[in-house]
């Protein structure tokens, strides 16, 4: 039979660390603590296995989980010597979600369940502190009426904000039992207002509302997006947690509070965390009051007068402090922790690993090597290689001025420019336009996910270093400036005030998330060092990876950018790109529009020594590296004006009729361009084009030779090959082309010519087309296209659909088909190894940068990856974890 229900408590769990695809990362973190003696409230999880069949069964429980729920309600109350449900023996729970990998804030939690309008007077009774017993109440009542019944918790704010005006109060902690009583009332009126009918009474009827409101969390929209963002799979599930209540809000002997045992946003091994005196735990994460620091120094660093935990409660503290370290020497990794202090008495409510910035990543790695607590082989295998984009980005010029209209906490390192929008939907509509947002709210709530995934940065004027705006942004390598609390921001004026200046939407800032600094205008942007941590996990990364690693560029710009991020050569050098600029454009259209093949080599002479100079310059930049060129790949069509004002202006300009530019361009037209004129056949239809190309390869590649007192082999590439004949006959003109250099020039060129395979037929012919090759590198941008029968340019306003029904997990041009369009790249290459042993394989797809599919890659045995310059950091670290784990 099926066990639903897993309980832990008093030292015992029935479920431990190891168990988290069926506890959740929550659950099966709380069972190891109890485990290991630490003192943690007891509880029980509910399994992901059954929110699975909650889903698949028409939102109906499996049979037997009531009574398993039961059961395990009566283990709490054995341990704790309360009744759930009793007024005498009153034993009040919380009900928090718990998927398998970490989404903070995105699902739902309800605590004080159990309270009504009888058990909180027992609750008064029970903790001799009335004033206490009441805001519980109220807590529960907003968050159960928010999460389980549908009202929006802004509704009881206004009520609670309306009557501390009323009452001349600042802070809720300065109502009383009776004043709480009267919120309570107006609570309790608004909801059979709004809904219809009155607040649950029942304990029980609480208890199964809220685990029905975990479960469905799981598929609201934020959790969609944010598992869309992260690539968390749907059939996943999420746990429900149930465990006893511990409370931070009874008095001030009480706290509640979240750490990190390092600082998450640079990794420096020190406490880093806040909490909140006579307070419970989604006080601190929601950003409703400001927290206090945890250690002194963290206090004396920000210029707090509140005082830290450390000099408020000691012996808590120190207790807290030998915890973390346990934790983190167990876990051998950074925790993220959650804790209340119960008049005095510590408890653990949560640990997990902790969520940080890539440059944290990196030093707390690269430190827990060197401390012995990981092999350097782990380390690598701890970093998203996709986490380190956000280090090669810019920061501010230190030399830049800075008018600071407002200062709040470094929440995300890194600075961004932006335009101010107030809403995640504006972010989104700008982001579409291709213009640059700053997302600024009051704080941000886990509805504002996708505004904060389409801003450049989030800036909050309240909320902490680990309120929902800061965790979110760390995570998603966004830059966050949070609590800015001299800002204002009015949101039905739509404006930011700042400094007594006024700034509204569009109006443009910087935020640093660095020093937590608020800029007016634009700001200078410096590129990072590469060095330190990084340079460390790159080198060792390095010394574990198999495949080269290689960039796709054409541009001198590129090609040293590249060479910067450690590319060993270049994979794809798209010659087409060198045509566009001045006067190529037009020597390309002149042989365009050439009627005789003596015309289209006249045109080709003058973009001859264009051609030679840029590969030229890209050899020397490579220094001796292989540097793959392809030859001309887009359909003609492309280098022609397309509207009737550009024919009539490059025609004056050209000295022809418009009319010969616009029947050649209708000549040219193709109902399908892709999969027409293009690659290989203008070879064949045009080899004057291919002969040009290659004589430039070949003198550039002598003179850099010379140059360089060393051999320079150039690789060059023959596009969209299906029939081995194709590539023979574009080889035949290279090779004849190559001996007349060397005949000229009395200097030797060793190269080699290959082909891409981008063509189903390609990869099924590898064996016929090796005999020929001496290279492949699988387009495999094209090779998608082909073989799914979809266009990569349109084929995204429905793949998202597809992705949403399930009927695929990935958009197949951002991580490669293993199935289909992998078994074709496995196939030829195969093939291609049976027929030729030496062949090189590489690909050049923008798959080359996708750590997903270059694990694919190793597993198949390709020589390299290649890809865009900013993603070579990338692809260096992907490759050596795809070795380590083969």
């Amino acid at each position: 039979m099926t066990k639903w229900v897993y309980t832990f408590g008093d030292g015992a769990a029935e479920g431990r660390a190891g168990d988290k695809n069926l506890l959740g990362g929550k659950g099966a973190n709380l069972a190891e603590m109890c485990s290991l003696g630490l003192p943690v409230p007891p509880g029980f999880t509910i399994t992901t296995e059954a929110c699975n069949h909650y889903y698949a069964n028409g939102r109906a429980y499996p049979d037997t989980l009531e009574g398993d729920v039961d059961e395990a309600l009566g283990h709490i109350g054995r341990i704790t010597g309360r009744s759930f449900g009793d007024p005498k023996k009153l034993l009040l729970v919380s009900v928090r979600s718990g998927a398998r990998a970490s989404m903070p804030g995105m699902m739902d939690t309800v605590l004080n369940l159990g309270l009504n309008d009888e058990t909180v007077e027992a609750l008064a009774t029970d903790s001799g502190d009335a004033r206490f017993a009441y805001d519980s109440y109220r807590r529960f009542i907003q968050m159960y009426s928010d999460v389980v019944m549908g009202l929006d918790h802004e509704v009881f704010e206004e009520i609670l904000e309306d009557r501390k005006a009323s009452l001349g109060y600042e802070l809720d902690t300065e109502l009383s039992a009776v004043e709480w009583q009267g919120v309570i009332a107006l609570y309790k009126a608004k909801v059979e207002e709004e809904l219809g009918k009155p607040f649950p009474q029942d304990p029980r009827e609480q208890l199964w509302g809220a685990i029905g409101a975990v479960f469905s969390s799981w598929m609201n929209a934020r959790a969609i997006t944010y598992r869309r963002l992260h690539d968390i799979p749907e059939a996943w599930g999420t746990a429900v947690n149930v465990q006893a209540m511990v409370f931070g809000n009874m008095g001030e002997t009480s706290a509640t509070g979240v750490a990190f045992t390092r600082n998450p946003s640079t990794g420096e091994k020190l406490l880093y965390g806040e909490f909140l005196v006579n307070a419970q735990g989604e006080d601190v994460v929601a950003g409703i009051r400001t927290p206090q620091n945890i250690t002194e120094a963290a206090r004396i660093a920000a210029g707090s007068d509140k005082p830290s935990l450390q000099k408020l409660m000691p012996e808590a503290f120190a207790n807290f402090v030998a915890i973390s370290d346990k934790l983190e020497k167990h876990y051998r990794d950074m925790q993220d922790l959650e804790f209340t202090i119960e008049r005095g008495k510590l408890w653990m409510l949560q640990t997990r690993s902790g969520k940080r910035t890539a440059k944290a990543a990196l030093k707390i790695a690269v430190d827990m090597a060197h401390e012995g607590l990981i092999t350097k082989e782990q380390a690598v295998a701890r970093i998203d290689p996709s986490s380190l984009d956000q280090l090669l980005h810019p920061t501010i010029d230190p030399r830049a001025e800075r008018n600071v209209i407002g200062v709040g906490l470094p929440a995300s390192p890194g600075a961004a420019t932006g335009e101010i929008v107030f809403s995640s939907d504006d972010a989104e509509e700008l982001k579409s336009q291709g213009r640059k947002a700053i997302l600024v709210r009051v704080e941000t709530s886990p509805e504002d996910i996708h505004g904060m995934h389409a801003s450049e940065g989030i800036l909050t004027t309240r909320g902490g270093m680990t309120s929902h705006a800061a965790v979110v942004a760390r995570g998603m390598g966004k830059p966050c400036v949070s609590g800015a609390g001299s800002l204002r921001v009015d949101h039905k004026a739509g404006v930011l005030i700042a400094l007594g200046a006024t700034f509204k939407k569009g109006d443009v800032i910087t935020i640093d998330g660095g020093n937590g600094q608020v800029l007016k205008g634009s700001v200078p942007m410096l590129q990072p060092e590469l060095s330190g941590d990084f340079a460390a996990i790159m080198e060792w990364a390095d010394g574990a990876r198999r495949m080269k690693v290689r960039t796709n560029a054409e541009t001198p710009a590129d090609a040293r950018m590249a060479r910067s991020f450690g590319a060993e050569g270049i994979g794809l050098c798209r010659t087409e790109h060198m045509f566009f600029d001045g006067a190529r454009i037009v020597a390309m259209r002149e042989m365009i529009l050439a009627d005789t093949e003596k015309d289209r080599r006249s045109a080709l002479a003058k973009l001859l020594p264009m051609q030679r100079s840029d590969f030229l310059e890209l050899f020397e930049i490579m220094a001796g590296l292989p540097v793959t060129i392809r030859l001309l790949d887009p359909p003609l069509h492309e280098f022609l004006p397309k509207t009737e004002e550009e024919v009539a202006e490059v025609a004056a300009a050209m000295n022809v009729s418009a009319d010969k530019l616009r029947q050649r361009t209708e000549a040219l037209h193709e109902f399908n361009p892709m999969l027409g004129h293009r690659g290989c056949r203008l070879a064949v239809s045009y080899p004057e084009i291919a002969e040009m190309q290659a004589r430039a390869i070949f003198e550039a590649a002598v003179e850099a030779g010379r140059k360089a007192g060393a051999l320079v082999v150039p690789e060059i590439m023959v596009p969209l090959v299906g029939i081995v004949k194709e590539l023979d006959y574009v080889k035949a003109r290279i090779d004849q082309v190559a001996k007349a250099v060397m005949d000229e020039t009395g200097v030797k060129i060793d190269y080699l010519t290959g082909t891409m395979i981008e063509l189903p037929r390609a990869a099924i012919r590898a064996h016929v087309i090796a005999e020929t090759a001496e290279f492949f590198s699988f387009g495999t941008n094209d090779l998608t296209q082909t073989t799914f029968g979809i266009s990569r340019d349109d084929a995204a306003s429905f793949l998202e659909t597809y992705r949403q029904k399930g009927i695929i997990e990935q958009d197949p041009f951002v991580s490669l088909d293993r199935d289909g369009v992998g078994e074709l790249v496995r196939m030829a290459a195969e093939k291609g190894r049976d027929t030729r042993p030496s062949i090189k394989l590489g690909i050049c797809g923008e798959h080359g940068g996708d750590p997903a599919s270059i694990s694919f890659c190793e597993e198949v045995g390709l020589d390299y990856v290649s890809c865009s310059p900013f993603r070579v950091p990338i692809a260096r670290l992907a490759a050596a974890q795809a070795a380590v784990a083969k």
